[in-house]
């Protein structure tokens, strides 16, 4: 550790360069890792909100809400503690100013996925809603009276909840009454039994019984089937894990270029008797210092950078998740200079000094 630190000391440009460049590949893991959070949430914040265990669609949807239409009698809550209605419509929403493509979702108050109130109150008469706060940065307010594309009525935002975002729209939650009227128009006693799904809390999943042509799945199966929300989360997924081959390639060559022109040193020292041990355990413990100076500056500007990023960003940073990433990155980094290791290991005093 006193040669390698050592050897830093008397050559800050050289490894401050080193540095830089450990620096920048942690900050843009870190970073991904944030922006992979953020889209997550944005897709499925709404259902974690709800806490449930299951949510019950039928066969034919292919695990899609829009898709799933069941009669509201078909399922009375066997094998489950607790269940919930819910109906879907998506829809563009304007207050004359702005718009937003949104969900709207039905539900009934006395049941367990009703959202709390951050700001307003919840909705009592038909028409009304309680809408996401995401909404309120796009310029929507409490008493906003809102147009729907291809929908002749019109709702009214009486309240904000919040975490209420459903595949990357926010959600506007209303009464039956009011999605079925949405849905039906003058025709809404045709479709008022009917509900896309229940959202359902148990311990146990096989318990819960349901008519053939319906099923029931874990709310994890239901998220990733969301459109687009595995690929997505695959592909930042590979991005940071080949982030990760980089940095370890990255400094491996960079410490085997500097062990190549010290190797006529490295074979002075050899001569005067010093292990080749002893030098593969400094440049070891010089990786481990490096790395891990640059996986810390890294972390701190990326949390820095969160600051100051405008809410539109989707960034949601899990520090758990970057505490491994940091493991992980200092690791590899120490595993890429063991080719510098093999080199020293190799190294010939005699020929080294010209002897």
């Amino acid at each position: 550790m006193f040669l390698a630190w050592n050897e830093i000391k008397n050559n800050k440009l050289r490894f401050t360069l080193v540095i830089g460049v450990l620096m920048l590949v942690s900050y843009l893991v870190f970073f991904l890792s944030g922006l992979a959070n953020g889209l997550e949430d944005l897709n499925k914040e709404a259902v974690d909100k709800w806490e449930a265990d299951g949510i019950i669609l039928t066969e034919e949807s292919d695990l899609r809400l829009q898709q799933s239409v069941i009669q509201a009698d078909d399922y009375q809550g066997d094998g489950s503690e607790e269940y919930a209605e819910l109906g879907q419509q998506s829809a563009i929403a304007s207050n004359g100013d702005n718009k937003a493509n949104t969900f709207i979702f039905g539900i009934h108050k006395d049941e367990f996925i009703m959202p709390n109130v951050t700001e307003g109150e919840e909705f009592a008469d038909e028409g009304e809603v309680i809408a996401d706060e995401s909404l309120k940065q796009e310029g929507f307010a409490v008493g906003d009276e809102l147009s729907l594309s291809s929908i002749d009525e019109t709702l009214t935002i009486v309240g904000f909840t919040d975490s209420a975002r459903f595949n990357a729209a926010p959600v506007l939650y209303t009464d039956f009454e009011t999605l079925q009227t949405l849905q039906y128009g003058e025709a809404v006693e045709q479709g008022s039994e009917q509900v896309n799904a229940f959202v359902v809390r148990s311990n146990n999943l096989n318990e819960v019984a349901v008519d053939e042509e319906l099923q029931v799945v874990d709310t994890q199966t239901f998220i990733e089937n969301l459109p687009g929300y595995t690929e997505q989360n695959l592909t930042l997924s590979f991005m940071i894990y080949f982030l990760f081959v980089i940095s370890a390639v990255i400094l491996a060559i960079f410490l085997y270029v500097l062990t190549i022109q010290k190797v006529s040193i490295f074979g002075v020292m050899k001569a005067q008797g010093i292990s080749s041990r002893y030098l593969a355990k400094s440049v070891i413990a010089q990786t481990f210092l490096l790395s891990l100076a640059g996986v810390i500056i890294g972390l701190v500007f990326t949390i820095l950078t969160g600051y100051f990023l405008p809410p539109e960003v989707p960034v949601s940073f899990n520090y758990l998740d970057m505490f491994v990433y940091a493991v992980v990155l200092i690791l590899v980094s120490v595993i890429g200079a063991f080719i510098s290791v093999q080199t020293i290991v190799k190294i010939d005093p005699l020929k080294a000094i010209g002897g």
